[in-house]
């Protein structure tokens, strides 16, 4: 896709951040891409769903870094941002307003996460500048994961940001979760079998060896 077409991508999850953000306690945008993540369409597709409940997940999120903030006085994932792009171990990619790295609690092997350098609580508070420099990032960051195994890459993404409940979300900072599937080839998928599903999971790769390959693609 071409800048201007990923930009008015980008526009249309903010309208409907805005849309439904006043009805809804949660809007999640997200998309699935591939036969492997069960889309039954070829290419990256998006959906929304709105609901008055904040999701478990989501929940979760909220309560570390409403912890983190109110020891810290600071968000959690700003202070995360910046501890990894001074180790810049699992920095895969960076622009002048996003950096895309390999969260080092990642359990898919080429998991990785794509959050703002400026303290954003939601989708909502980007600015234009910082929408059209997430085009830039999403390019970048897609074509490595297609050149990976020379395949069109399957995973789910979806925006994670402060909830719509009325509260100031101080705490939160906005961030894109990518989980795609293969482990070592176009055709050899991650399973989460056995121990992992009854204990916990387990890394085929270290979060470092996943940043530098995609990094290196």
């Amino acid at each position: 896709m071409s800048q201007e077409e990923l930009e008015a991508v980008i526009e249309l999850w903010n309208q409907q951040f805005v849309e439904l953000g006043q009805k809804y306690a949660w809007v999640q945008v997200f998309e699935n891409r591939g036969a492997a993540m069960g889309a039954s369409n070829p290419h990256p597709h998006g959906q929304v769903w709105a609901s008055g409940h904040v999701p478990s997940l989501v929940t979760r999120e909220d309560g570390h870094q409403e912890a983190f903030f109110g020891r810290e006085g600071r968000p959690l994932l700003v202070d995360y941002v910046g501890s990894e792009l001074a180790k810049a171990e699992r920095v895969v990619a960076e622009t002048e307003h996003w950096v895309w790295l390999v969260p080092f609690w990642a359990t898919w092997p080429y998991e990785v996460m794509l959050l703002p350098k400026a303290h954003r609580p939601r989708f909502t508070d980007l600015t234009s500048d910082e929408k059209a420099d997430l085009a830039t990032i999403l390019s970048v960051g897609l074509k490595k994961y297609d050149a990976l195994f020379n395949c069109s890459f399957p995973y789910s993404m979806g925006w994670h940001g402060a909830p719509f409940d009325g509260e100031p979300g101080d705490h939160w900072q906005l961030h894109a979760h990518f989980y795609p599937p293969l482990l070592r080839s176009a055709t050899v998928k991650k399973f989460m079998v056995g121990y992992e599903m009854l204990g916990e999971s387990q890394r085929d790769i270290t979060p470092e060896q996943a940043a530098t390959t995609l990094r290196s693609l």
